[in-house]
């Protein structure tokens, strides 16, 4: 199946956490002088605009990066924020980056990026919005190509899973892929985003991987209300094997500020 597209959720809540850690995360790796490689299995299109008729149809920006702005619930010089602020400077302010794009600001000439996007029309998306960057942009299952690119090179660096889970066998197979991937790059930051859904469907898959005993693991979770009538999710998960230092209060801080909403 090949019919999800992020512009529809763009902005929301779970992209709030998700990007606030993965944009902390870099911002700590690349305080050293040392370059590193960024990978993403489910990269979507990259770039997002928030006027657009599917984001629009929906409104879940405004419960997620809408409210942040409005409150003033997170600083303007995080690396998040200050990453969105550089995207919105060149394609104005209703554009939403997506997680390859927002990585884009923070990593250096000398890092290097690889995306893998299926669906045919975010690849092409991708393409396009990643084209200043130098990405290596794959056409393939994010899974395959993480398997065929780890360890990377440099072997310094981060991955992020962000499946859809519109393919539901997605919570089985994922521990069984990150536990591979794991032991072919094992100074890696491996970072599984899940959503928190009324059913409780990620609740196998993360007592799968917490069974695993992998190093350095974070996760973190928060909640929030649904974003409109009906809808089934209902906060969002991180899991990140090798947490690296000072994620955990970053963590913290995101707790504080859904905990206020």
């Amino acid at each position: 199946m090949l019919s999800y597209q992020h512009i529809y959720h763009a902005g929301n809540p779970a992209d709030v956490h998700k990007h606030a850690l993965l944009c902390r995360m870099l911002a700590y790796l690349t305080a050293k002088d040392k370059p590193l490689s960024y990978l993403e299995t489910h990269a979507g299109r990259g770039l997002y605009l928030l006027d657009a008729p599917e984001a629009l149809k929906t409104g879940e920006a405004a419960a997620g990066i809408g409210a942040v702005l409005r409150a003033g619930g997170m600083a303007a010089d995080h690396p998040y924020l200050a990453a969105l602020a550089q995207v919105r400077a060149g394609h104005g302010p209703q554009a939403y980056a997506g997680s390859p794009l927002l990585a884009a600001q923070i990593l250096r000439p000398a890092d290097r990026m690889h995306l893998a996007e299926l669906h045919p029309q975010e690849h092409a998306a991708l393409e396009f919005a990643m084209s200043p960057h130098g990405a290596r942009i794959h056409r393939q299952d994010g899974f395959a190509m993480a398997q065929a690119v780890c360890p990377p090179e440099p072997r310094r660096g981060l991955l992020l899973i962000d499946p859809s889970y519109e393919i539901k066998t997605d919570y089985d197979t994922i521990p069984d892929q990150i536990g591979k991937l794991h032991r072919k790059w094992n100074v890696g930051i491996i970072c599984l985003w899940y959503p928190i859904l009324t059913g409780g469907a990620h609740g196998p898959m993360l007592a799968a991987l917490e069974a695993q005993n992998l190093p350095g693991v974070l996760r973190h979770e928060v909640r929030f209300p649904p974003v409109r009538p009906g809808h089934r999710m209902v906060g969002s998960g991180m899991f990140i094997v090798n947490a690296p230092w000072g994620i955990e209060a970053e963590a913290q801080r995101l707790t504080a500020m859904f905990g206020k909403r």
